[in-house]
């Protein structure tokens, strides 16, 4: 172990307390920074074989702090010279950055770093001002004790004025809220005091008025004693007139029975004539009818006297066969019961047949058919459209029976209604009415009954009460028709269709019961196969409609002659129609032509066969009366 030379030095510290020795720690470092770098280089005291760290050889000339601390100047050793270059290299350079880093011309005068006793006393001089301020700093913290201490006081006294002030704001809302019930209480009865005073108001206006009324009424009253005086004397005298009026009335009513007799004699009697009438006109009538062209004119070979509504004229022009003479002209004259110009209506059509319609109500089958080629109106005649002015026969025929059936209930008539529509196509029934499956259609046959009634089997035979509902069956049937396009036509109707309406009429205070039938047929057209180029199934609806029509042709002659033996059975028209054909029926038909050039055949044909129907005469026709 080197000897090394040995400074000691006692450091006098005013304070041990820790509160100053914090306080010096910024001296210390001050001093510190404020050493002088270019200091030599100091010694290293080495005890034993140990060297102290980095840190402490860096700071061998700090002063240390504590009492009896020396200060030891350690010359450079001369065993270990590169130990102590190494240690005192680091402390030259941080002196160095020190002196860099600290601005110049700041802080009191820097001492020389050998001045140890200088650096002590100015520690002293400033350990004794931070005491000075600690033993201010110690007098104010007293101070701001008693401070707080106040301070609390108060802050207890403020938090029991505070809960004082909560407990009245809480009375004060118990207070409020029973101030508020009592509120609505009083709102409730200034309420009910206004209801009570508009009720007394009301009160004493009704008393007032009860009042006022009392005071008429005593008035009336005495009113209706006088003139309850003066009724007693009227009713003795009506009582009087009474008796006279009874035996008046008994008298009337005898008078009324003899009126209802005579009555119904009248009526009787306008049967009587009404059928007189018919008979005058001839059980078999015909009626032409010119179907208009689509401009509504007429061609020339139609000629229609303007003056005679009974004849009608076709003009055909002949050529020549050896061109030498002029052209020539032929014309055919044929007369029916009435002739109906294009221009005709619906209901001046039906005009002309009301009165025929009627006699099926007095108990007469009446039969109106329409027959012509395909084309001609046929069904427009008979069926027409929807529209009322432009409605047929048949549902115009059906208005007027309900409606005449409806006024003559006041003569003491009931009358039942039973409908049924049926087609004859290829000389096969079927049923109009039918609203089954087709693969489950049932065949029909005709049927005379022992009292020569005619019917047929599996037909639908429909109750009808009202011409609403009639006219929807119409409907139906028209639906179901076979209708086929032929050149003639693009919509023919390939079947006849037979539309009977059975009336049963009942008089009880008269003991009487009639019975009839109104049969309505449309015909199927009637042309020849070169006119109508029918092909295929066509051909054989136009053969049996021809057929049928042809029989229907010598059904007619044969009644006109009286002959024993009438072919009813030759078609299943003519045998449908045996009752509305024969002598005990009144028949109209409608003949209807058509106006174009090119049907002048076809027209003259109909027309020749409805004038063979015009010139038969049949024998008269009996009501069914029991």
């Amino acid at each position: 172990m080197s000897r090394l030379p040995v400074m000691s030095t006692k450091r006098v510290l005013t304070s041990s307390s820790s509160e100053n020795s914090q306080d010096m720690a910024p001296v210390q470092k001050k001093m510190r920074k404020d050493q002088d770098p270019q200091k030599p280089q100091t010694a290293t005291t080495i005890i034993g074989d140990k060297r102290p760290p980095a840190a402490a050889r860096a700071s061998l000339y700090r002063p240390v702090r504590g009492v009896g601390a020396a200060t030891v100047a350690v010359a450079p050793s001369r065993g270990v010279p590169k130990q102590v270059k190494a240690s005192s290299a680091p402390k030259a350079a941080s002196v160095k950055q020190q002196a860099a880093t600290k601005p110049a011309g700041t802080g009191p005068t820097r001492r020389q770093p050998w001045d140890l006793k200088g650096k002590v006393s100015d520690m002293e001089s400033k350990i004794r001002t931070y005491q000075t301020k600690i033993k201010s700093l110690s007098e104010e913290n007293e101070v701001l004790k008693g401070s707080l201490a106040q301070s609390k006081t108060k802050a207890a006294e403020l938090e029991r004025e505070v809960e004082r002030q909560r407990r009245k704001i809480s009375e004060f809302e118990q207070e409020q809220q029973r101030l508020s019930g009592v509120q609505s209480e009083l709102e409730k009865v200034s309420s009910e005091k206004n209801v009570l005073q508009k009720e007394l108001s009301n009160l004493e206006q009704k008393y007032k008025v009860n009042e006022t009324l009392r005071e008429s009424q005593e008035m009336e009253l005495q009113t209706l004693k006088m003139k309850q005086s003066v009724q007693e004397t009227t009713m003795a005298r009506l009582q009087a007139t009474l008796k006279e009026t009874e035996e008046l009335v008994t008298s009337m009513k005898e008078t009324v029975a003899d009126q209802k007799d005579e009555l119904h004699a009248g009526e009787m009697e306008r049967r009587q004539l009404h059928n007189t009438i018919q008979e005058l006109k001839g059980n078999i009538r015909v009626f032409c009818r010119v179907r208009p062209l689509e401009d509504g004119g007429l061609t020339k070979h139609i000629q229609l006297a303007p003056s005679d509504n009974k004849s009608i004229i076709l003009a055909k022009t002949e050529e020549s066969h050896t061109g030498k003479t002029a052209d020539t002209q032929k014309n055919y004259h044929f007369s029916f019961d009435r002739v109906f110009g294009p221009q005709a209506s619906q209901q001046e059509i039906f005009d002309e047949i009301s009165l025929l319609v009627q006699s099926a109500l007095d108990g007469y089958n009446v039969c109106c058919f329409a027959y012509g080629q395909t084309g001609s109106g046929k069904t427009y005649t008979m069926e027409g459209e929807e529209v009322d002015d432009t409605r047929g026969v048949i549902p115009r025929a059906v208005q007027q029976i309900f409606r005449a059936g409806a006024k003559l209930q006041s003569q003491g008539w009931e009358f039942s209604f039973t409908a049924s529509f049926v087609e004859i196509y290829n000389e096969t029934l079927r049923d109009l009415l039918y609203s089954g499956k087709a693969s489950k259609r049932p065949e029909h046959e005709i049927r005379k009954a022992a009292n020569n009634e005619v019917t047929v089997t599996n037909l639908t035979y429909e109750k009808v009460y009202s011409e609403d509902q009639v006219l929807g069956l119409i409907a139906l049937a028209k639906q179901n028709r076979s209708t086929a396009q032929t050149a003639l036509n693009d919509r023919s109707s390939r079947s006849h269709s037979v539309f009977q309406l059975q009336i049963e009429g009942v008089n009880s205070g008269r003991d009487v019961k009639c019975k009839s039938i109104l049969c309505l047929v449309d015909l199927a057209g009637s042309e020849r196969m070169v006119k109508s180029q029918s092909q295929g199934e066509r051909f054989k609806e136009m053969t049996s409609i021809n057929s049928s029509l042809s029989n229907l042709g010598i059904v007619i002659t044969s009644l006109a002659n009286k002959e024993s033996h009438v072919p009813y059975r030759n078609t299943k028209l003519t045998y449908l129609l045996q009752n509305c054909l024969g002598g005990n029926s009144k028949t109209l038909m409608f003949v209807n032509i058509s106006p174009e050039p090119d049907s002048f055949g076809e027209t003259l044909n109909s027309l020749r066969f409805a004038s063979k129907v015009n010139d038969c005469i049949i024998g008269t026709a009996s009501s069914n009366k029991k």
